[in-house]
């Protein structure tokens, strides 16, 4: 499972890359614009929040390894964004060998920072992971046609 795991997760890559390289095409000013019908949140802060999201959901969770949060504040690029998102990989990447055992058994744990505990699988941290990722993805490019974009096709499979 580990081989299909690994091989969703490129898709995933594949999907995310695409969503860059739009994001690269905006005004660097509008991505760190605020957007209204968003609760004022930015298209920067949005790829942060998913950023953290598979740092919590799959480092910290387990307390695999000591890394910290990403602030917004931090990133003031799309090279930045990229170079994040390149440890994001590795988390993925050393969350699936560890688990590639059975991503089926679950497991419970204190949930950092919250006074209750979590009984997960590693199949359903992973795939939270991803349609988080791709949710707010649709609300990034929501986002920039907001503010005057036409979003390009930044799904798995581009027609």
């Amino acid at each position: 499972m580990n081989s299909l795991l690994s091989a969703q997760y490129n898709e995933i890559k594949g999907a995310r890359g695409a969503l860059f390289s739009y994001c690269r095409s905006l005004n660097n000013a509008d991505l760190f614009k605020g957007v209204a019908d968003f609760n004022d949140k930015t298209i920067i802060s949005l790829l942060v929040h998913n950023a953290n999201t598979y740092i919590h959901w799959l480092a910290q969770l387990d307390k695999s390894a000591d890394i910290e949060f990403v602030k917004t504040a931090d990133i003031t690029s799309m090279d930045a964004i990229e170079k994040t998102y390149q440890l994001v990989d590795t988390i993925v990447n050393d969350f699936l060998i560890r688990y590639s055992a059975d991503y089926t058994l679950p497991f419970t744990q204190n949930l950092p920072r919250k006074e209750y505990v979590v009984t997960v699988t590693p199949l359903q941290l992973f795939t939270h992971g991803i349609t988080h990722e791709f949710h707010h993805k649709g609300q990034i490019l929501t986002m920039s046609r907001l503010l005057g974009y036409t979003p390009v096709d930044t799904d798995v499979i581009r027609t």
